[in-house]
């Protein structure tokens, strides 16, 4: 009988695919699934739909809910840490601040991205929370670390509490599959590796029934000129190919998306670009998230309180979590399976990065834990790119951080491709400091 403590059970959706997922597992069959949230109405919410959702599957699964951290973890054999610290109308008053000061879409990753660092600070003291309770309470347990931001928390977290079992998960690279379904191929035709860093991940090898796929795709390419799409999230977008032609490796799921802070800068430097190469707004995208956010929240509300009908008809709507499932099962139930992970970079996995830095990786997953597999190398050109882009500035968040270090914040925020001038820097992170809710984090950079 294995425990999942499940922190920040209030994000709802995430939640109720979680348990569809368990549900349909034979491995897991029996377990306790600890519903854990500071919000007690989203929380009686999720468990009232979890609880009917197993009732429809049919499942073996027992519940329970509690704002008590500690009681979740006592006995836990996973943690999967969903939890947003810091609400989204803050990361989203943050972006208005930005735009204000110049800042814009486009390659800006600490600022306008849902890794800003007025949401990382807050991230961070809550996962290292979460981490130093699992030492306390469960210390045998696997963390899981779902949350964002999976770069910086994961290089964190490994480097600090090295005892602690843990991975970071992202379902970014399953848009490779949606690659294969584009040349005409199903998912189990494919074998891939995509290295990189979190959110920052790049097809280098791979084969569709055993033929290499660039060949293939070159041919579906030349053959198909007119359906490259743009879009949010298009596999082969316009965009994504552009830089494939160019380095000769594919940007998968977040990376160069709308998410992904919309890298590379360049494809979003005016309106223009941006609509040749995207044909969609990254503003108006983080501003659909934003209201769809709000009425999935309200709508779990709703419908939890409602008639069983409606809450059947809410539940069939949701589709279930496979990836995190698989990879519970793999160590709890020795189901050897080879699983994307995010981990240090120890043995040069992705050869060209930093050893304590966190990589995306694939690993061979069973009971004895997570292995990682080394990739082949990604080219120079596109390491370079990681390098500026990814490992300098989480480097800067993560000293200023530690340090409590407000000069470093400042660097931080120069190192962005938006940012011109001192005085635009100290201007923008001066009134983000100054709003109200924001006392813990003045206080902690000096």
């Amino acid at each position: 009988m294995k425990k999942i403590s499940l922190i920040g059970a209030g994000s709802g959706c995430f939640s109720t695919k979680l348990i569809g997922g368990i549900c349909n597992s034979k491995v897991l069959s029996g377990c306790l699934v600890s519903l854990m949230d500071i919000n007690e109405e989203r929380l009686d919410a999720v468990y009232t739909l979890c609880v009917r959702l197993n009732e429809l599957r049919g499942g073996d699964i027992r519940f329970e809910k509690t704002t008590d951290r500690a009681a979740s973890l006592t006995g836990a054999d996973f943690v999967i840490n969903t939890a947003l610290a810091a609400p989204h109308d803050r990361l989203q008053a943050g972006f208005d601040i930005a735009k204000k000061w110049g800042f814009r879409f486009g390659g800006s990753y600490h600022v306008m991205y849902d890794e800003a660092f007025w949401i990382n600070f807050y991230q961070f003291r809550l996962m290292e929370a979460v981490t130093r309770d699992m030492e306390k309470y469960c210390p045998d347990a696997w963390h899981l670390m779902v949350a964002n931001p999976v770069v910086a928390g994961v290089t964190l977290l490994q480097r600090k509490y090295p005892k602690v079992k843990m991975v970071g998960l992202c379902h970014g690279y399953e848009h490779v599959y949606l690659v294969a379904q584009t040349l005409g191929y199903q998912r189990e035709d494919l074998t891939y590796q995509i290295p990189g860093v979190n959110h920052f991940v790049w097809l280098n090898e791979a084969s569709l029934k055993g033929e290499p796929l660039f060949p293939i795709l070159d041919r579906w390419l030349d053959e198909h000129p007119e359906t490259l799409e743009k879009g949010s999230c298009a596999p082969l977008g316009k965009k994504k190919i552009d830089f494939y032609r160019k380095h000769g490796v594919l940007p998968i799921g977040d990376t160069m998306g709308w998410t992904g802070a919309s890298w590379p800068w360049w494809y979003h430097s005016d309106d223009e670009i941006e609509e040749e190469y995207v044909g969609y707004s990254p503003q108006k995208g983080w501003s659909s998230y934003f209201s769809s956010v709000k009425e999935n929240a309200a709508k779990l509300i709703e419908v939890s309180k409602g008639p069983q009908s409606g809450m059947d008809d809410f539940l069939s709507s949701i589709s279930d979590e496979v990836f995190i499932v698989k990879l519970v099962e793999s160590m709890a139930g020795d189901t050897q399976r080879v699983m994307i992970v995010n981990v240090l970079n120890r043995g040069q996995l992705v050869p060209g990065l930093p050893e304590d830095f966190e990589v995306e990786v694939p690993a061979l997953c069973n009971a004895d834990g997570v292995h990682p597999i080394r990739t082949s190398p990604l080219p120079k050109h596109v390491i370079a790119h990681i390098l500026r882009d990814r490992v300098a500035p989480v480097e800067m968040e993560l000293a200023a951080y530690e340090e409590g270090r407000l000069d470093f914040l400042r660097e931080l925020i120069l190192m962005d491709k938006w940012a011109t001038s001192c005085k635009q820097a100290d201007g923008f992170l001066g009134e983000i400091l100054s709003l109200p809710y924001h006392r813990e984090m003045r206080e902690h950079y000096r």
